[in-house]
């Protein structure tokens, strides 16, 4: 475990009284405590589990993703499936509900905290909508929102509400229902909207707002949805690199920027490259359109270096509640090499990096002695935690709130 006191914030102490069911108390007697999850999120784009979890696969390509998957669950504790409404419900009223439940359902019993994403945007979205009134088309987005929310409600309790609002209402590209209603209705009322009708179908959620618009428009967007009542939850920040990583400068001012609000930040969306960077002067990632884009060894040593500087800066501030590699593998969103592994599931240095960082330095595992009350006082990284004697064991959880706790084992 890595002692350093500029993660202290994501520390805690915890006294813990260890007894048996029959009331024995465990006097002078060694135990261990290991961690089990992280509190912080770190987290990972999981799209690629609704064919594994539906069957869809079949035997050779199942066997490629669950060894993938089986690098993804070794790092990554929460999970983000996509809601995009085009593919989500290409034909109206036909939604594809009970696949992204079973995806859902997997990532859970595994562990894994998910996330969905989105509920609201103009691209990806319905191609149906176009044939309906403003009206309507507020009125359906609405009804899809509480819709998909109420069924996922304790599979899904974390939702990027609607994204990419700075540019919704302007977005000229082609003709689409949400930019057209976000134009009528101005962007604060319709994330309001969009916020109120998720608050009410699962109150206790987690709701996002998300951006890859880091100025100052998006700054002053957040402002005016605060002023005028809307509750966030955490702001999503996306960090999508393929031009290359933004640096400490460039990072320092976005978490120093947005910090003002006092609200949790999510970085939702980070990529870094470990191949050819995208030319400086491409001002819409989508329009870099590539045949292939290699990993290249000197691009991998690059991205590693980053990878571990940003992670550590991010884990470092006391506002950051959660980072998420977009994708674990290569070759995905735009062919780019912004995976954690090459396109064969082979782990990249940047993998084994923040594995490192996750599970080792970051991470917290004691060999203890109780005193003559069965107690035991400790010092770790925030989480889930297993406490262990012999074969008799007991689960708790370490944060700020709950100092002290009787731990009864079996």
């Amino acid at each position: 475990m890595e002692v350093n006191s500029k993660y202290q914030h994501r520390k805690a102490q915890k006294t813990l009284t260890v007894m048996r069911e029959d009331g024995t108390i465990l006097k002078n007697t060694p135990i261990t405590v290991n961690q089990t999850r992280h509190k912080f999120l770190f987290g990972c784009g999981a799209f690629d589990t609704v064919p594994l979890a539906n069957g869809e696969l079949q035997s050779e390509e199942k066997a490629a993703m669950e060894d993938r998957f089986q690098k993804w669950l070794a790092l990554f504790n929460a999970g983000t499936l996509p809601f995009y409404w085009g593919t989500f419900e290409a034909e109206e009223g036909k939604p594809q509900t009970i696949a992204l439940m079973e995806a859902a359902k997997w990532l859970k019993e595994r562990g894994v905290i998910v996330k969905g994403h989105p509920l609201c945007w103009h691209s990806v979205t319905a191609p149906w909508l176009l044939n309906k009134s403003n009206d309507e088309i507020l009125r359906t987005q609405l009804n899809r929102i509480q819709r998909d929310v109420a069924d996922f409600k304790g599979h899904i309790d974390m939702w990027d509400v609607i994204n990419e609002v700075v540019i919704m209402p302007i977005f000229d590209k082609y003709d689409n229902g949400i930019t057209r209603i976000c134009k009528d209705l101005g962007r604060i009322r319709t994330i309001k909207e969009m916020f109120a009708a998720s608050r009410k179908a699962n109150p206790e959620a987690t709701l996002l707002i998300n951006d890859f618009n880091t100025s100052i428009s998006y700054e002053i967007l957040i402002e005016g949805c605060l002023e005028a009542g809307i509750q966030i939850d955490a702001i999503g920040i996306q960090s999508h690199q393929h031009q290359g990583y933004w640096g400490q400068e460039k990072l320092q001012s976005v978490l120093e920027r947005f910090s003002r609000f006092g609200l949790p930040i999510h970085f939702t969306e980070n990529t870094l490259i470990s191949g050819n960077l995208m030319p400086p002067e491409i001002d819409d990632l989508n329009d870099f359109q590539v045949k292939d884009w290699p990993t290249t060894p000197q691009g991998e040593e690059r991205q590693a270096r980053d990878v571990t500087q940003m992670y550590q800066t991010l884990f470092e501030h006391p506002l950051v509640e959660s980072v998420t590699t977009w994708s674990i593998v290569d070759g995905k969103w735009l062919k780019a090499p912004a995976g954690l592994l090459r396109a064969d599931n082979s782990c990249k240095p940047a993998y084994d990096e923040l594995l490192k960082l996750v599970k080792q330095d970051w991470w917290t595992t004691m060999n203890l002695v109780t005193d003559e009350e069965g107690k035991v006082t400790f010092t770790g990284y925030m989480g889930d935690y297993m406490l262990q004697n012999g074969n008799e064991k007991a689960s708790f959880v370490l944060d700020k709130t709950n100092t002290e706790e009787m731990l009864l084992l079996k």
